[in-house]
Order: structure tokens, then C-alpha cells, then sequence
């Protein structure tokens, strides 16, 4: 053994990271693929300057989205919960019992299988780092779904009630590190990236999952005023700040990037960027005396978080693999989303599904290989809004739109095309009949969270969500 293997080796070992090196001594290059899965909250798909916007600076994730594979019909939920439950288990949001971001809404259905779970029982190393939002007491921590490493927010946003200090502000916060309070020093976004980097030093002679889901550019909208300096006052720029925290994530993007290179990592990990929902203050309508403007830029499409219209849920998906062939620069057009992650995930990787895994998503494998032309169409049901998608079709509520004809759906054409119309809303209610209504319920009194606490955000309107 080298010196700098047995250095490496000590160091992991002594942090308690590596039990076992399940690589070593064999071919590195028949490892599993490490996975990173960077998920920004808020940010849409046309906060970027590779998509077109003319104000934002992106340089890092311009760089990667030439190097990717880029999903450009990718589909989330409209909102924060709901697509974390969706991406983590391939299942609907509300097959798994999540229909809301509080009050018990946002919890998966013990039971479930999760990302986590699957890549931990596969020998892999799992962390998280960021926000998690499925759930602040046992059993739905992160650590009780299969994360071994996580350092997360409380609730759904740093500073809300629910959050895990009140003197949180963005800055030298404290967070909840495998259950524990814990201070760490610097801005959140940048302590994200550090810990999970440090997460992936530690492991990295071992296979290891590392889901990075930023709190930014979720508000409240605190940034480094040098990151929001260069936005302010620009004609056009929806919100200094809001693009001030997106350049943020931006150099982080980098600095992760230039760590992959330097650890020789970066060859076998896949890494995702994807955001959870449409922009929350990119592309906006603001009204004034000369009448409604459009401010930021939105891609084109109509809605922003929180809509069934495209840009509540159409988000951006690049993935990278070069050891597998997925680079290069490359753009698939099918219809895709996040319900899909997770099956894919699996093909690729090699790993063993759960033996009761009823995903509604499937396995891109094929379609990101560029060995499949002829993909077939597929009917998705957003399971929030209710939006239901064909390559062609978007049906919301009653209206229906030609995406080939009117991408930003201006025109109803339900009563054009009945037929279209009561085959998706039979969609629908076939996907309908899989939904999970039960109300979940916390343990009170188990040693794994002894005191536990509760905020107002897990008991507020106590009669409609119990």
C-alpha cells in the first residue's frame, strides 16, 4: 500500500466514514459510478444563461450544460415536497402521501422505499446536504430514510418557524447534523457545498451518493451583497438578489466541479443538476401605469412555481457521466421527469430495486444513450396541479393545448379535440386511484429522538390534517 493510499485510507477510517473499501485492489474503472444530485429550490429554467436569459451570469453551469446530456422537456411538481417525495421515490407525490409542503402534507408514507435507501442497501455511502423537507421528527428524517451523512435546514426554508435555530439568517446558522444542533460558519449555500465535498473526500475509495438540494435561491432572499451587487439596477433583472443567490450557486457549481477534476473522481460519478419547480421570481408580470410588463426572462413559457401551466413545472436536467458515454453536449427532446430519476438511476448504476418497488416513472437509460430513436409517447399526470403531458398534449383542468402549435399555451383547444381531452383526464383518474390519503403521524417517546420537538408548522389547522 502507498504512503497516499494509507494516508487516505487513515483519514476516512478516523472520521468514521469508511468501514470498508469495496474497490480496493481491483480495476477502479469497474466501480460503481459515485452519484451527485444537485437540486436548487426555486430557480426555473430560464434562470440560467445558457437557456437565453441575457442578464444572469452562469458561467460554471454553462460549462456543464455543454458537457451534459440536457433533458429539455423534464418535469417536477409545481411546488418544494412534492417533487423532493416524487424524485426520491419514483412514485407520484401523492401515491406516497405527499400533498403539501406543512402540516403533515409533506411526509412519505413509512414503508416507502427511497433513493437513499436503495443506494445505501447497494453498499453505497449516503449524504445529504441542504434541505430536505419531508419531515423534521421521527421517522421521516433524512436519517431515517437512508441517508448515513446529513447536515440539513429545518422545515421548508431557513428562518421559518420550523427552522432548526431562530437566530438563523443565512449566515453562521445552525443545523441539524444527523440529528443534532449544530453552528457552522459561512453562508448556507457555501456550507452546503463544503460539507458535502468533504462528505465525498472521505468516501472517496468507496461508491457514494451525494444529493445536494440547496435551500437558495428560495427566499428570503439573503446573499453576499458582491453576489447581488452586479444585478442591481440593470433594466430587466426581475430581482437583484434572486439572481445574486443563483450566481452563488453558480461558483459553487465550479468549485465542485474543479474538485471532481482534482480527486480524479470526475470521469465516474454521474452528477444532475435539476431545480424543483418553475422560477419563483425570474420570469414575472409586473404591472405598472403603462401596463403589464414582463420582467426576467421565463423561456417562453407561461406560469412560474406553483402552476400547472409548463412554467410552474418544466425545469432544466442535465446529467454528465463520461466514463458511461453520457457527455458531450447532447439534447433529448422526449418527454421526461422526475418520477424517472430514480429508475434510471438504478439501470445505470447497477443497483438492486426494492422487491416491492412500484415505480410510476421509468428507466431513461436508453433515451440518454442515444440508442433508442424511436422512444415511444407516454402519458405523465402531475400529481399536485393535476396537469397531465403527452409529447403533444397539455391537459390543465379543462383546457387543453397543442404544445407542438402553442408552446406557451395561449389557445384552449379542448373543444377541438374532445377525444384528446377525455383520454388524458382518464389519465388522471387512473393515476388518481393510486393516491395515498392517509394522514401520517409522528413518534412521540422513541429513543431514536428523545425530546422531540414540534413546531406550529406540524400542528396548524390540526383538525383538517389529522
Amino acid at each position: 500500500m502507498t504512503a497516499t493510499r494509507r494516508s487516505i485510507l487513515k483519514s476516512a477510517l478516523a472520521g468514521g466514514a469508511l468501514l470498508a473499501v469495496p474497490g480496493y485492489g481491483r480495476d477502479s474503472r469497474k466501480r460503481k459510478p459515485n452519484v451527485i444530485l444537485i437540486m436548487t429550490d426555486d430557480q426555473g429554467y430560464g434562470d440560467m444563461a445558457c437557456h437565453g436569459n441575457k442578464w444572469i451570469k452562469t458561467p460554471n453551469l454553462d460549462k456543464l450544460h455543454s458537457e451534459c446530456v440536457r433533458l429539455t422537456d423534464f418535469h417536477v411538481s409545481p411546488m418544494c415536497s412534492p417533487t423532493r417525495a416524487a424524485l426520491l421515490t419514483g412514485r407520484h407525490c401523492r401515491a406516497v402521501g405527499v400533498s403539501g409542503t406543512n402540516n403533515s402534507l409533506n411526509l412519505i408514507a413509512r414503508g416507502v422505499g427511497t433513493m437513499a435507501k436503495v443506494f445505501a442497501d447497494s453498499d453505497y455511502r449516503t449524504g445529504i446536504f441542504g434541505k430536505w423537507h419531508l419531515g423534521d421528527n421521527y421517522p421521516y428524517r433524512p436519517q431515517d430514510r437512508g441517508f448515513q451523512e446529513a447536515v440539513v435546514h429545518g422545515n421548508g426554508a431557513i428562518t421559518t418557524t420550523g427552522d432548526v435555530d431562530w437566530g438563523n439568517d443565512y449566515f453562521d446558522d445552525v443545523y441539524w447534523h444527523n440529528g443534532k444542533r449544530q453552528r457552522y460558519k459561512g453562508y448556507c449555500t457555501d456550507v452546503w457545498f463544503t460539507e458535502a465535498i468533504g462528505f465525498m473526500t472521505a468516501n472517496k475509495d468507496r461508491p457514494f451518493f451525494c444529493y445536494i438540494p440547496t435551500n437558495a435561491p428560495h427566499g428570503p432572499l439573503h446573499v453576499p451583497p458582491r453576489y447581488s451587487r452586479p444585478y442591481e439596477g440593470v433594466r430587466g433583472v426581475p430581482n437583484a438578489k434572486f439572481y445574486g443567490m443563483i450566481t452563488n450557486i453558480d461558483e459553487n457549481v465550479g468549485r465542485l466541479m474543479d474538485f471532481l477534476q482534482r480527486s480524479g473522481l470526475a470521469d465516474n460519478t454521474i452528477l444532475i443538476f435539476m431545480t424543483d419547480n418553475g422560477t419563483s421570481r425570474g420570469g414575472r408580470v409586473r404591472r405598472g401605469r403603462g401596463g403589464p410588463a414582463v420582467v426576467g426572462f421565463n423561456a417562453g413559457m407561461r406560469g412560474n412555481k406553483g402552476s400547472p401551466y409548463d412554467g410552474g413545472h418544466r425545469v432544466p436536467f442535465f446529467i454528465r457521466w463520461p466514463a458511461g458515454g453520457l457527455a458531450g453536449g447532447r439534447t433529448v427532446d422526449r418527454l421526461a421527469a422526475h418520477l424517472d430519476v430514480l429508475p434510471t438511476l438504478i439501470d445505470l448504476c447497477g443497483l438492486k430495486a426494492p422487491d416491492d418497488a412500484k415505480f410510476d416513472g421509468v428507466s431513461l437509460k436508453a433515451l440518454l444513450s442515444g440508442k433508442k430513436a424511436d422512444w415511444p409517447d407516454r402519458t405523465i399526470v402531475e400529481a399536485l396541479r393535476g396537469a397531465v403531458m403527452t409529447q403533444r398534449w397539455r391537459l390543465v383542468g379543462n383546457e387543453l393545448y397543442d404544445m407542438d402549435a402553442d408552446p406557451r399555451q395561449k389557445t384552449n383547444v379542448a373543444s377541438k379535440q374532445p377525444k384528446v381531452a377525455r383520454r388524458l383526464r382518464k389519465a388522471a383518474e387512473v393515476a388518481e386511484q393510486t393516491w395515498d390519503t392517509r394522514k401520517h403521524r409522528f413518534i412521540i417517546g422513541s429513543d431514536r429522538e428523545n425530546p422531540a420537538r414540534f413546531t406550529m408548522d406540524q400542528w396548524w389547522d390540526v383538525r383538517k390534517t389529522w
